[in-house]
């Protein structure tokens, strides 16, 4: 029977632990924000921005020293194209640059004054590219669009000279060998369905470390003792119960949070989503387990409400960084990659890339899954060792709490 009642008062303390911090949350404006209005809001937002995927009509200024046929010909193919729109004609270099340092064009094309002599001679030709190397996507959009037609212009040459009879042998002429481009996992070719998906799970983990953070903040705040659990609450005993209780509402908020950016986001902008939903369970599960409890691992290094935004936002940008999304996994050095495996955003971003833009099975991301599952453990076991050492010190304050009074009654007296 003591077993049964055992078992009870520890139901109750979690249940007790998770409707008080379930308050918190709703009351606290600034846990709301971050638990509630960051996740909904800021994904729509991002993926708002970048709902367009490449650019087009990116503004060029010509530099056009020829002023021959072959030149103009060559103008009009670029500016023909949906990528690339020539705005502007310079009469010199510098006054090019001028147009580029005042952000009005994102290239310059040069073409020298002998480059339809060159062509005409069978020589060599160049044309001259000058790229704002500020943004990669207008750097893509202004040096591809002068390298396919530039390509055309010469396969165009060819087949004047080839003196063929047939448009077969045209072919053949202008391109010997057929390279088929497929892209597999981004048939667009977008900033969005590449960045997105990394953006949207790293943001998962954000809100949760940044709402727990914030709720520690408040607790030592407004906790006479100044630490995270109250000395003049009984149902706050074990470490455990603490930990498990407060897990409980947030794991809620989480799960929620979790099924809205992985599913239904990436629907509303037509994002690629290959995934089925028990593959997303599988990863999403322990994923934000890791976040949950690694939250409340850093919220022990939170003092006041503010700290957590400090020390959580700065990392947002080196943790995307770190994911190997936006640069190599391969290419970032050992020491860097054993850092990114401390935080469940490196596996979880990973694990739903393969899943939701590539169509990865379970068994495909059992390695991410693992790794997430022992972060989720590991993390927890230190959520628990941080409030057993808040407990002591909330025993230790009544202790001398009641000291203190003991030592002041006499005097009274």
């Amino acid at each position: 029977m003591s077993i049964f009642r055992k078992l009870k008062e520890h139901i109750t303390d979690v249940l007790y632990v998770w409707r008080q911090e379930m308050k918190q949350v709703i009351r606290d404006e600034g846990v709301l924000m971050f638990l509630v209005i960051v996740p909904l809001g800021y994904p729509l937002l991002y993926s708002w921005i970048y709902n367009n995927e490449t650019l087009h009509e990116t503004p060029v200024v010509v530099v056009d020293q020829s002023h021959s046929a072959l030149s103009r010909q060559f103008i009009n193919d670029c500016d023909a194209t949906p990528d690339v729109d020539v705005k502007y004609y310079a009469a010199n270099l510098d006054e090019a640059r001028a147009l580029v340092s005042r952000q009005l064009a994102k290239g310059i094309y040069l073409i020298p004054s002998d480059f339809a002599t060159c062509i005409n001679r069978g020589e060599q030709a160049t044309v001259s590219v000058y790229c704002d190397m500020s943004l990669m996507l207008a750097y893509k959009a202004v040096y591809q669009t002068a390298m396919v037609e530039a390509g055309r212009l010469s396969a165009g040459l060819k087949i004047k000279k080839a003196g063929n009879y047939t448009d077969h042998e045209n072919s053949i002429t202008a391109q010997p060998l057929i390279a088929h481009d497929v892209a597999m996992f981004n048939p667009s070719g977008g900033y969005g369905s590449c960045v997105l998906p990394a953006v949207l799970m790293l943001l998962l983990q954000q809100a949760l470390a940044l709402g727990i953070g914030m709720s520690a903040g408040t607790a030592r705040e407004r906790n006479r003792n100044g630490q995270l659990i109250p000395d003049d609450d009984p149902h706050y005993r074990g470490a455990y119960r603490v930990v498990w209780g407060k897990a409980l509402c947030y794991g809620m908020i989480g799960a929620v949070a979790a099924a809205y950016l992985s599913m239904a986001v990436p629907r509303m902008f037509s994002f690629p989503q290959l995934a089925d939903g028990k593959t997303l369970l599988a990863m999403l599960l322990p994923y934000t387990m890791a976040c949950i409890f690694f939250g409340m691992t850093v919220s022990c290094l939170v003092r006041y409400r503010e700290n957590v935004m400090l020390l959580m936002v700065f990392v947002s940008i080196p943790l995307l960084f770190l994911t190997g999304v936006s640069w190599p996994q391969s290419s970032i050095p050992s020491a860097w990659q054993g850092v990114s495996w401390l935080f469940p955003s490196t596996f979880g971003v990973r694990a739903f890339i393969r899943v939701n833009s590539m169509g990865a099975s379970v068994s495909q991301i059992l390695p991410e899954i693992r790794i997430l599952w022992i972060q989720a453990a590991a993390y927890l076991g230190m959520a628990c060792i941080v409030y057993a050492y808040q407990k002591r010190l909330a025993r230790k304050h009544v202790k001398t709490v009641t000291n203190s009074t003991d030592l002041i009654e006499p005097d009274n007296q």
